[in-house]
């Protein structure tokens, strides 16, 4: 018989939702790591490696890629300014610092490995016991580990992430993910990216930047159709700009290969990609869910996610979910302060419950996308004719010595409520617009007005400056 340690927390995933990282990237232990500081047992389960997808094959290996992209922006631009400047790039070079790299052991060694053991540390740290296997259920509140111990929690936290999905056609067991993406040992010469959403937006990017071929297929007339047209339509003239080949309304029949590293790529609208040398699936993705024996334990599910009330309960009492498997905001922060109020609700008696709206979020596309609150068409489904937009396009100062042709745009928008003069969203795409928005997100989660952003001194000469400088009756 199996021995049963109990706990006040047992903890499924050892993602975002539950960890923490010393230089604070990243969320981390968010909801374990909380309720060990009230002094609770707490135990976390982790079948793969700590710190879950943003860690390992998401936010943070993603954004040195981003960053890559961008060093090779700037170097292009500075031959205007009278820089003498090489744009060569070696791809091996940046996966194996990305990954496994240990130049200075005391110092900056192995990224990714670095942060798993951050990771690990701040568990140990925080008196959170880890073990490490698969966790299923086999009681409301017994959760086994592998073919071993059982863990028993008066309350037990689902956070298991999600996973790329692939759909069913032939040759689809040629396809990257997300998650394998950065197993690639060089740049692919010719890439097809297949999909609408910010993954998909980002990685296409970034393989052009850096050098690859890109084609872009989507099957809807643009990706990111959650957000505001007036940034996407930017983007996608500025995608096109840099050369990457755009697919509108088109889904994958057929991938066939080639030869040991070429594949050939049909469409359904008679399209043909051939050549090709990595298909990208990045078409979304779904909870993990599989084996964790939730019908065992009584937890039901919805839409292929679990449900979940106001609190982040499930249908069995004392069981909680939050992150990807509940299908609301699967952002990383998002995770992380869910984790944390309901650490904070539970363990100390607080009336800490997650508020969804107004949740900032960044495409990191080349440029980037920030965006906060209502678009214009959720305002003016809320509001009617109550709603007063304020926009304006142009090009950053960086790009002021660059020849016409070669300036990218920036674009700003306000979407207030007319009557109240309240700011519902903020949409920007360009240059830095992604470390811009963290301010105003807190001026719209405050409630600020448009005459609060007119009663700011701007900064000069800076692109944020635009946001407080718009003219009231909305005009470029």
């Amino acid at each position: 018989m199996n021995s049963i340690l109990k706990y006040d927390l047992v903890v499924i995933g050892a993602g975002s939702g539950m960890s923490k990282t010393p230089f604070s990237l990243i969320g981390g232990l968010a909801c374990a790591k909380r309720a060990a500081g009230y002094g609770k047992k707490v135990a976390i389960i982790e079948k793969n490696r700590v710190g879950g997808t943003c860690v390992n094959v998401g936010c943070m290996p993603k954004k040195v890629m981003y960053n890559a992209a961008t060093l090779r922006e700037d170097i292009h631009l500075a031959k205007n300014y009278g820089f003498e400047t090489s744009e060569s790039f070696d791809w091996s070079i940046l996966k194996h610092k990305r990954d496994e790299c240990v130049l200075r052991p005391s110092l900056t060694a192995r990224f990714i490995k670095r942060l798993n053991t951050n990771h690990a540390n701040a568990l140990k740290k925080n008196n959170v016991d880890y073990f490490e296997g698969f966790g299923h259920f086999v009681a409301p509140h017994q959760v086994q580990v592998s073919d071993g111990v059982i863990l028993e929690g008066n309350t037990v936290l689902i956070a298991t992430g999600g996973k790329p999905v692939i759909p069913d056609f032939p040759g689809n067991q040629y396809c990257g993910t997300s998650n394998t993406f950065w197993e690639l040992e060089t740049l692919p010469k010719r890439s097809l990216v297949i999909g609408g959403g910010y993954i998909a937006v980002e990685l296409a990017c970034i393989l052009n930047i850096l050098g690859s071929e890109t084609f872009f297929s989507c099957r809807h007339d643009t990706p990111l159709r959650r957000y505001d047209p007036f940034v996407i339509d930017l983007l996608m003239a500025e995608m096109k700009r840099r050369g990457i080949t755009e697919m509108p309304n088109t889904t994958i029949q057929r991938i066939t290969q080639q030869s040991d590293s070429k594949y050939e790529c049909a469409f359904s609208n008679g399209q043909v990609v051939s050549d090709v040398d990595f298909v990208l699936m990045a078409v979304g993705r779904v909870p993990l869910l599989d084996g964790l024996g939730l019908e065992v334990a009584g937890v039901q599910t919805e839409h292929g996610v679990v449900k979940v009330d106001a609190f982040q309960q499930t249908t069995v009492p004392g069981v909680y979910c939050i992150g990807d498997d509940i299908g609301k905001v699967d952002l990383t922060p998002v995770a992380i302060q869910t984790g944390r109020r309901l650490a904070d609700r539970l363990f100390n008696q607080q009336d800490s419950v997650m508020d969804f709206s107004n949740i900032p979020s960044v495409v990191f596309s080349h440029p980037p996308i920030a965006t906060c609150g209502l678009t214009e068409a959720q305002a003016r489904e809320r509001f009617g004719e109550d709603v007063r937009v304020y926009k304006t396009v142009f090009s950053n100062t960086m790009y002021a010595l660059n020849s016409p042709e070669d300036k990218p745009k920036t674009g700003m928008k306000l979407v207030c409520q007319k009557s109240t003069e309240k700011v519902l969203g903020v949409h920007m795409i360009g240059e830095n617009v992604d470390e811009m928005l963290q301010g105003f997100a807190v001026a719209i989660k405050m409630g600020a007005t448009k005459k609060d952003f007119d009663a700011a001194c701007a900064i000069h000469p800076t692109s944020a400056e635009e946001l407080v400088t718009m003219a009231p009756w909305g005009q470029y």
